[in-house]
C-alpha cells in the first residue's frame, strides 16, 4: 500500500542543475516528462553493504543476445544530450535509489576515479555504510551527483552500465530504457502532465471529490469486544503500511491461501532481500517509469493479493487520496466499482447507466467527461468475486459485435464493459486498475496489463505497528503481540492484516482481564477462532432466540459456500436456509456476516474466508442428527483441489475440549457421538496415510492429517497413532513454517525417529527454527538441498550440541554451508559422540575452513565417513585434508576426483578450483562409491 505523499527526501537537497531547472520552471503545465510525479522513497532496505574493491563488470553481455534491440545503453548515452539525461534521471530517480542500494560504495568509488567525488565524499559513504542505512546512503549518492553538474550525471549512468550485472533491479531498469530507445517522446508518454479541466466539469468534479472523500474517510470495523456493533475509525489513523512489489508470483495457487501464503511470503521476502524484486508504491501504478504501456491507447494495472491482505483498503486509500488532492492529480475523474456489486446486474447495460447508478449527480454531463479519456481512472475491485468469466484469450471479443462495447452508450453484458475498458477498446486512453486474488490471476494473462503488482503484507516491524494501532492501551498491545510472536502458528498468520484483526479481537480479552488463565490463551488456529466466536456469543448472544439453531443454519450455508467455492451470499441464500434478512438487525449476525448494500441488491460475506470455514466446521457439532459424518469427512479429505483443508483442520480441532469449552457455555454440549466419530476418523486417516506416503501426493495427504492431529491437541490420540513411528519422509515437498511447527509437535510425541528426510524442501530458516527442538532425536537426518545458509546451520549445530543427541548420519549437502558455518559445526561436534557419517558436499567451503575441518574430524571418534567433494578447495587444501586419513586409517574421506585448475582468488592469498565439468563427474563417482546405507543428500 502506498505511503502518504509528503516532503521529498527530508534534509537532502534535490536535483540542482541551474540551467535546466530554470527552463523546466518556465515550461507550461503539460510539458510531459517534466511533470513526473516525484513521490517518497521506499522504506529502508535490509541490503548488505558491498565490497567496493569488487570487479566493475562491463555492459551486460546478455544484451548482445537480443539482436532486435537496435542500440546498447552505452550507445544511447552518447545520443542523449544533458537535458534529456537530466529528465531521464528525474523519471527513474526513485527506482534507481532502490536499485543501487547494495553497491553505492562501488559506484561512488568509480565517480571518485573520474574526479567527481572527493575523498571527503567517499568517507561519508563509508561511514553511512558502517551504520547499515542503505536508503540514506543511496539518497546521499543522488544528492551529491545532482550538485556536481551534468558531466557527473553522465559518468553516473556510465557507471550504472558497468555495474548492472551485480544489481538485478538496475539491470531491469536499463533493459526497459533500452527497449524504449532514444526517442524522448517515448518517455513523455510515460509521464503525461495535467490536462486542463473544462470549466463545465469543475462543479461536478468538486461534487464527486466531496462524495468520494466522505465515503472513504473512515474504516468500518466490527467490534465484538464491546456493545457497539460497529465502530468507525479515521482511515489515516488505522492505516498501516504494507509491502507491495512490482511483480506477481510465477505460479498459480492451488492451495488454500492461509496455508500457502506463509510459504510464499517467506520466499518472496528472501527474494526481495537478495535484490531481485522492486517495491512499488500505489502512486507508481500509473504515470511512472513502471507503467510502460503495452497498449498505446491507455494503461491498465493488476494488483494481486490473498484474502484480507488489504486490496480493498488499498483501493479505498487510492480513491481517498485522489479525492483529497494527494494522489494522481493529473486524473480528472475516478470511478470505483466492486465486482460483487456488479454480480447483481442481470440485464444488458451501458457504461453511462453503470456510473449513474452509483453517482447519479453526473446526469447529462457524462458526455463531456468522455471527451478526455486520458483523465479517467476506472477501478474494479475483486475479480475473483465476479460470477461471470472474462476470457481475455477469446479472439471473438474483438471481432463479433455481441462481444464488443465500442462506446459508453452501447448496451451489453457488464462483463463486456469491463473487458473493453481493460483492453482499451472502450474509451481508449483511460487508466484501469483491477484487484484480484492470485487464484484467478491467470484470467488476466492475455489482458493488456502494463503493471503487475502484488501485496505481500506485513514484513518485520509492520506487524507490530498494526497491533499498536489496534489497542488504545499499549501495554495490552505489547502483551498480545508478544504472545503472537511466541506462538509459531499465530505469528506466521500475522503477515495478513485480516488475520491480525482476528488475533486482536480473539486475544484482546485475555490480556485485559486481571485474573486471566494463561492455560486458556489460544495456541492453535482452532482455539483462536473458537474464542473469536466465543466473544461474539458473549457480547451479542442474548440478542437472538434459538441461538444454536440459527448458528447451525448459518454454518450449513457456510459449508455449502466452501463446497461451491462461494464467498458472496444474497437474500435468496439466507431464505433458503430459513434465515430472515431482518435478523441482521441483531449484533450477533452482524458480527458473523457483513452486509453490504449496493445500488441494485444486498449481499452478505463472512469477514474472512477462514471464518466461513470455521462456522461450517462448527455446524457439524451443532446438528443433533449429524448423519454419516465419516462419509462427509472422507470425501472432503479426498478432494484434490484442497478446498476443504482448513475446514477439516477446524473439525478435528473442535473435537478437543480446549476448543469446545467456551462455545458450549452458550451453545450447549457437543454431541459425544460426533466427537468420537471425528476422533476415530482422524486416527484411521493418520494410520492409513503413514502406509501410503511413498508418493508426493501421499506425503501431502500425510502432512494434512498431521495437521488434524495437531489441531486436536489430543495427546492420547497422537501417542496411539505416531508414538511408534520411526520414519518421517517428506523429501521434495515444500514446507511452510506452520508445517514445520506441526512436524516438530509430532517428533516430540515419537519415542525415536530413525529417519527424518527433509531433503529438497525449500525450508525457510523460520521453518527450520520451528523444527529445531526435535532434531536431536533423529538417528538419520537429511537436510540436503535446502538453502539453510549460516543461520540454518547454526540451528543444526545446536541440535548436535544437545547432550541427548542421537544423530548418527547427517546430510548437509548443497545447503549453502560457508567457512563460518564450518567453524560452528566444528565447535558443536567437539562434544558429540553419536555422529558416524557426515555429508558436507557441494557447498561453499574454501581453504579458510581447512583448519576447522581437521578439528571436526579428530573430535569425532565414531566418524567413519565424510563427504567434502564439490566444494572450493585448492589442490593444496585438498592435500592437507587427505593427510587426515593417515591419522585415522578407518576414516573414509571423499574429496574431488577431477583435476583442479587453480586461479588466484580476488583479494586473497589462496587458490580456488575452477572446473565446469568437475561437479557432474565427481557426483557420478560419488554415487557409485558412497556407502549404500546412506542415501543421497543433494
Amino acid at each position: 500500500m502506498t505511503q502518504k505523499q509528503g516532503p521529498i527526501e527530508s534534509g537532502v537537497p534535490m536535483e540542482s542543475v541551474p540551467a535546466l531547472e530554470e527552463r523546466e520552471q518556465n515550461q507550461p503545465s503539460g510539458s510531459g516528462i517534466r511533470d513526473t510525479i516525484q513521490g517518497l522513497g521506499t522504506g529502508p532496505s535490509e541490503a548488505i553493504p558491498c565490497d567496493v574493491r569488487g570487479p566493475l563488470i562491463k555492459e551486460s553481455s546478455s544484451l548482445n543476445q537480443g539482436a532486435e534491440l537496435k542500440c546498447t545503453i552505452s550507445e544511447l548515452l552518447t545520443q542523449w544530450d544533458d537535458e534529456q539525461l537530466f529528465q531521464l534521471t528525474k523519471l527513474y530517480r526513485e527506482r534507481l535509489k532502490q536499485a543501487i542500494e547494495e553497491r553505492v560504495e562501488g559506484l561512488s568509488w568509480m565517480l571518485r576515479q573520474e574526479g567527481h567525488f572527493s575523498g571527503q565524499d567517499q568517507e561519508r559513504f563509508t561511514e553511512l555504510g558502517r551504520k547499515g542505512n542503505r536508503t540514506e546512503i543511496s539518497t546521499l549518492f543522488f544528492s551529491l551527483v545532482s550538485g556536481k553538474g551534468s558531466r557527473a550525471r553522465r559518468v553516473m549512468w556510465e557507471s550504472f552500465v558497468k555495474m548492472r550485472n551485480e544489481l538485478p533491479k538496475l539491470d531491469k531498469i536499463l533493459k526497459e530504457i533500452q527497449e524504449l530507445g532514444p526517442d524522448p517522446h517515448e518517455y513523455i508518454k510515460i509521464a503525461r502532465g495535467l490536462c486542463a479541466l473544462p470549466i463545465q466539469l469543475k462543479d461536478v468534479q468538486q461534487k464527486h471529490k466531496e462524495t468520494l472523500g466522505a465515503q472513504t474517510e473512515t474504516l468500518r470495523v466490527n467490534t465484538i469486544l464491546m456493545r457497539e456493533k460497529v465502530k468507525f475509525f479515521p482511515l489515516v489513523d488505522r492505516y498501516a503500511e504494507l509491502t507491495l512489489i512490482s511483480t506477481v508470483r510465477d505460479r498459480r495457487l492451488v492451495e488454500h491461501e492461509l496455508l500457502a501464503r506463509g510459504r510464499d511470503h517467506e520466499d518472496w521476502r528472501e527474494k526481495h532481500l537478495r535484490g531481485e524484486l522492486e517495491k512499488i508504491r500505489t502512486d507508481q501504478l500509473f504515470q511512472s517509469s513502471f507503467s510502460r504501456r503495452k497498449s498505446k491507447s491507455g494503461s491498465s494495472a493488476a494488483v494481486a493479493g490473498v484474502p484480507g491482505i488489504g486490496k480493498t483498503t488499498m483501493v479505498q486509500t487510492i480513491v481517498h487520496d485522489w479525492a483529497t488532492g494527494i494522489l494522481y492529480q493529473h486524473l480528472q475523474f475516478v470511478f470505483s466499482f466492486k465486482f460483487r456489486d456488479l454480480n447483481s446486474i442481470n440485464c444488458r447495460i451501458n457504461l453511462r447507466e453503470l456510473i449513474l447508478d452509483q453517482y447519479p449527480y453526473f446526469g447529462n454531463i457524462l458526455v463531456e467527461v468522455w471527451k478526455n479519456p486520458d483523465g479517467l481512472l476506472f477501478i474494479f475491485d475483486g475479480l475473483d468475486e465476479f460470477k461471470h468469466r472474462i476470457d481475455f484469450a477469446d479472439s471473438r471479443r474483438d471481432t463479433e459485435p455481441q462481444h464488443m462495447c465500442p462506446d459508453p452508450e452501447w448496451r451489453c453484458e457488464v462483463s463486456v464493459i469491463v473487458y473493453s475498458l481493460i483492453q482499451h477498446r472502450l474509451l481508449p486512453g483511460c487508466s484501469v486498475l483491477v484487484t484480484t486474488r492470485p487464484t484467478v490471476l491467470h484470467l488476466l494473462e492475455k489482458a493488456e496489463i502494463s503493471v503487475w503488482a502484488e501485496i505481500l503484507g506485513f514484513i518485520g516491524e509492520e506487524r507490530k505497528e498494526y497491533f499498536c494501532r489496534s489497542f488504545e492501551d499499549q501495554t495490552v498491545a505489547a502483551a498480545v503481540f508478544k504472545h503472537v510472536e511466541e506462538n509459531e502458528i499465530l505469528y506466521t498468520m500475522s503477515y495478513n492484516p485480516s488475520y491480525c484483526w482476528i488475533l486482536c479481537l480473539a486475544l484482546g480479552p485475555f490480556f485485559t482481564q486481571r485474573n486471566r488463565d494463561p492455560q486458556r490463551v489460544p495456541k492453535t488456529i482452532t482455539q483462536l477462532y473458537s474464542y473469536y466466536i466465543y466473544n461474539i456469543l458473549k457480547n451479542h448472544g442474548c440478542e437472538i432466540e434459538s441461538l444454536r439453531d440459527v448458528l447451525l443454519r448459518v454454518g450449513q450455508m457456510a459449508f455449502r459456500g466452501v463446497s461451491e467455492k462461494k464467498i458472496v451470499f444474497t437474500d435468496g441464500d439466507l431464505i433458503n436456509y430459513n434465515l430472515q434478512p431482518s435478523q441482521f438487525l441483531s449484533g450477533f449476525l452482524m458480527e458473523l456476516l457483513e452486509r453490504e448494500d449496493c445500488a441494485r441488491s444486498v449481499v452478505y460475506t463472512f469477514p474472512h474466508l477462514t471464518i466461513q470455514e470455521f462456522v461450517a466446521a462448527l455446524a457439524q457439532f451443532l446438528n443433533p442428527h449429524p448423519g454419516d459424518i465419516l462419509k462427509l469427512l472422507t470425501e472432503a479429505h479426498s478432494t484434490t483441489d484442497r478446498r476443504y483443508d482448513v475446514f477439516l483442520r477446524f473439525v478435528a480441532g473442535l473435537s478437543s475440549p480446549a476448543s469446545a469449552r467456551g462455545l458450549e457455555e452458550f451453545l450447549g454440549p457437543f454431541p459425544h457421538q460426533t466427537i468420537c466419530r471425528v476422533i476415530d476418523w482422524v486416527k484411521k486417516e493418520v494410520k492409513f496415510q503413514f502406509g501410503n506416503a511413498g508418493r508426493a501426493t501421499g506425503k501431502r495427504s500425510l502432512l494434512n492429517t498431521l495437521h488434524y492431529l495437531f489441531e486436536s491437541q489430543n495427546r492420547g490420540l497422537a501417542q496411539a497413532t505416531v508414538g511408534s513411528v520411526e520414519t518421517l519422509s517428506f523429501g521434495e515437498l515444500r514446507l511452510t513454517p506452520i508445517d514445520c511447527t506441526v512436524l516438530s509437535h509430532v517428533i516430540g510425541l515419537c519415542d525415536t525417529i530413525k529417519h527424518l528426510e527433509l531433503d529438497r524442501h525449500f525450508i525457510p530458516c523460520e521453518g527450520l527454527q520451528r523444527l529445531g527442538p526435535g532434531l536431536h532425536k533423529c538417528q538419520e537426518l537429511g537436510l540436503g538441498s535446502n538453502d539453510l545458509g549460516y543461520s540454518g546451520v547454526k540451528l543444526v549445530s545446536a541440535a548436535l550440541r544437545d547432550p541427548e543427541c542421537k544423530i548418527q548420519r547427517l546430510r548437509l549437502g548443497r545447503v549453502g554451508l560457508t567457512d563460518s558455518g564450518a567453524e560452528d559445526l566444528a565447535s558443536a561436534l567437539s562434544t558429540n559422540r553419536s555422529l558416524t557419517e557426515l555429508d558436507l558436499g557441494s557447498n561453499s567451503l574454501t581453504d579458510r575452513s581447512v583448519p576447522a575441518l581437521p578439528r571436526l574430524i579428530l573430535n569425532l571418534p565414531c566418524l567413519e565417513w565424510i563427504r567434502l567433494e564439490g566444494n572450493q578447495f585448492s589442490s593444496d587444501g585438498q592435500n592437507q585434508l587427505k593427510l587426515l586419513q593417515g591419522t585415522r586409517p578407518r576414516l573414509r574421506l571423499d574429496l574431488e576426483k577431477s583435476q583442479c585448475i587453480d586461479i588466484p582468488a580476488r583479494g586473497m592469498g589462496i587458490f580456488w578450483p575452477v572446473s565446469a565439468l568437475h561437479f557432474k563427474r565427481a557426483r557420478s563417482q560419488f554415487k557409485s562409491q558412497r556407502p549404500e546405507r546412506f542415501p543421497a543428500g543433494a
